[in-house]
């Protein structure tokens, strides 16, 4: 566990091979741990592993395990087993997408608000064609937890030149992250709701951006938000 402000952490997890049948791409993934008052929030899950269990059992207990979109699932149901007592919340179609790996019921995750967290976190739901996402912001330490919205891709990280121009393709390259090309296409229909949603978040001025994919931003989130959306603000 890595400290980012105060009672926000990230867990950096496993490589996972995603995308078309072929090419697959390399993506790292990345865990939110953040300490509210009635336990820990957890978003989009990574690997469990004992010595996790410990960081995590020495900040507290595990309340909710969240699942902010359709592809960010896999390892929810090891958390379950390992924290039975944990509310899991789920956003919209992950039941469908994980072909009976999910296969117990959960708290809907796709309103604004009604949980148990709202006075310490703000719930925004985004809407597309393929998929909602669920992003969330933490009012104490001013940290915005965003998954897929953003992807930013670092050259070091990555393994062959195939790699190198995908992400480039995509527009998800630091320094230089933004919505993956492919994901933008799925809220063309959906495009005025978006911008939207990008002018709610750069109105909260975040101080930092937690992604799960790639370099995070640590200071000047607002910025960063204006950037990686200038195709979309205008």
């Amino acid at each position: 566990m890595k400290p980012v402000a105060e009672n926000v952490w990230i867990v950096d997890g496993p490589l996972i091979r995603f995308g078309m049948p072929w090419p697959k791409m390399s993506f790292p993934t990345r865990m939110t741990v953040m300490r509210l008052a009635d336990g820990l929030f957890l978003h989009s899950p990574t690997a469990l592993s004992l010595h996790l269990k410990k960081e995590l059992e020495a900040l507290g207990s595990p309340r909710w395990i969240v699942g902010p979109n359709r592809i960010h699932y896999w390892w929810i149901p090891d958390w379950r087993d390992a924290y039975p007592s944990a509310q899991i919340y789920l956003a919209p179609y992950i039941h469908e997408q994980s072909k009976g790996r999910i296969n117990f019921t959960a708290h809907a995750l796709s309103s604004t608000n009604g949980y148990p967290w709202d006075q310490e976190l703000i719930t925004l739901p985004i809407e597309g064609s393929f998929m909602t996402e669920i992003e969330f912001f933490h009012r104490a330490s001013r940290t915005l937890v965003l998954t897929d919205l953003i992807e930013n891709f670092e050259l070091c990280r990555l393994n062959g030149s195939l790699m190198r121009w995908l992400t480039w393709l995509g527009g998800v390259q630091d320094p230089h992250g933004s919505m993956p090309r492919d994901m933008r296409m799925t809220f063309l229909r959906n495009r005025r709701r978006l911008k939207t949603a990008v002018e709610q978040m750069i109105e909260w001025n975040p101080e930092r951006i937690i992604l799960a994919h790639g370099r995070w931003y640590e200071a000047d989130g607002a910025q960063e938000l204006r950037r990686a959306f200038a195709w979309l603000l205008g």
